[in-house]
């Protein structure tokens, strides 16, 4: 019953996803959903990359996770990590959403870029591809006698990062032919996980 609620709340969609819907697993033309060259003017000004990053861990101290949210395999990606999350220890927000584009620009990467799941920590580290997924194993708990941080540890140390690195993006230059796309972000409809997602508000200047 979990899983069919987290295949549900997966299949609802936000128009409020700065969206960069492109193909294959490299950058994406920009484009803004629903936007009129008409109301662009309402749109609400975004903060300084660095304002954001000072912001979002300001009060709240978790690592974020920057996913790609209009992959459906990243997004069932994220079910599992909320299901095998019970503590709350980990934050989600989108690498099209302003405060995802912000952090990118902060960590000295470009902000439509969605090659890679990032993982970023207050400590000021953002890691990508394999080292963000082990970085976020280590965190999950999915049974309360099985933690992975010691099977991410061992990964790390005796998989050398290129070999990693190899697998990752053999997965994430297909992720959309693999479980398709949706032209809109997600969002965490039933409210379940509000604390969860951050607050895209938190990028507005």
């Amino acid at each position: 019953m979990r899983a069919i609620s987290r295949l549900f709340i997966s299949l609802q969609l936000v128009s409020n996803c700065s969206g960069f819907v492109g193909s294959g697993g490299g950058r994406a033309t920009t484009h803004l959903l629903s936007t009129t060259n008409n109301n662009l003017s309402t749109l609400p000004s975004v903060a300084e990359p660095n304002v954001v990053l000072e912001k979002v861990f300001s009060e709240d101290k978790r690592p974020i996770i920057l996913f790609d949210g209009v992959c459906n395999l990243c997004n069932n990606a994220i079910n599992l990590a909320l299901d095998w999350d019970p503590s709350g220890k980990l934050r989600f927000a989108a690498l099209q959403s302003n405060v995802g584009r912000s952090l990118l620009q902060s960590h000295g990467r470009e902000a439509d870029d969605i090659s890679s799941i990032v993982f970023v920590t207050n400590s000021g580290g953002a890691y990508t591809k394999s080292d963000a997924i082990l970085g976020i194993t280590e965190e999950l708990n999915p049974l309360p006698i099985l933690p992975l941080k010691p099977f991410a540890k061992i990964a790390s140390n005796i998989v050398p990062q290129f070999l990693r690195d190899l697998i990752y993006d053999g997965v994430a230059d297909n992720r959309y032919s693999i479980m398709g796309k949706r032209d809109k972000c997600r969002i965490d409809y039933d409210g379940e996980f509000t604390d969860r997602f951050v607050d895209d508000a938190l990028a507005n200047a």
